[in-house]
């Protein structure tokens, strides 16, 4: 199956290319962070939704796409140069641990997923529940939201 290749190769790509990525701590890279994790994301959507059949490869990937991201997210936030920045919400300067939580909880969630790895497109929606609460407990509380 070659799309499961090329999949693969993309999701293994988008890790490393995040790792380079992440490590400025600049809005832009910020935002590949995001997509990285939306990426991975619907990877998991479509197994879910059945568009694309069941494969534990990306799976894996895509679980640990998310775990790894997420671990690192809050540490591309800059008190020091992001307090001015419009796009970074004020509300995580004063509720720095508690943004934190809601990143480590993510990456937690997903370390765990990936543990105890889904089996079915039954499994893997399940986990998307528990994954997309923790994606949106912190987007309601610290995402600017755009009109």
């Amino acid at each position: 199956m070659k799309w499961k290749a090329i999949v693969m190769a993309t999701a293994l790509a988008g890790i490393a290319l995040g790792s380079v990525v992440a490590a400025d701590g600049t809005h832009d890279s910020r935002i590949g962070m995001m997509k990285k994790i939306g990426g991975a994301t619907g990877a998991l959507g479509a197994i879910a939704k059945g568009d694309k059949p069941y494969d534990a490869d990306i799976v894996k990937a895509s679980l640990t796409t998310i775990a790894e991201t997420a671990k690192a997210f809050p540490d591309q936030f800059n008190p020091q140069s992001d307090k001015t920045d419009p796009e970074v919400n004020p509300k995580i300067w004063d509720n720095l641990d508690d943004f934190k939580a809601h990143a480590a909880k993510l990456s937690t969630d997903a370390e765990t997923a990936l543990a105890q790895l889904p089996a079915d497109k039954a499994a893997v929606g399940a986990t998307l529940k528990t994954l997309g609460a923790s994606c949106g407990a912190c987007h309601q509380a610290y995402r600017i939201k755009k009109d």
